[in-house]
């Protein structure tokens, strides 16, 4: 699971297509952008732009994402 104040970006969406076409419907997909905000449990808060999610354990280990360093370039690959 990526840390709090990390910044991701979505590399897949494992969750099968009616979770990946809900995902797609929040602005949740491939390519996009993220910062993890807030990690509670197993649940997590992420954000794109002024947009907050919660996600909770299960759909957030659907999203397969790459971490991002300062200069949005590939550093690392997790889940959030």
């Amino acid at each position: 699971m990526a840390e709090e104040g990390t910044a991701v970006r979505v590399v897949a969406l494992r969750g099968g297509h009616v979770l990946d076409r809900r995902m797609t419907e929040m602005g949740l997909n491939v390519g996009c952008e993220l910062t993890v905000r807030q990690r509670q449990g197993s649940g997590v808060v992420v954000t794109r732009g002024e947009a907050r999610f919660a996600l909770g354990n299960g759909m957030a280990h659907k999203v397969m994402v790459e971490r991002l360093d300062v200069a949005g370039d590939f550093a690392g690959v997790g889940d959030a």
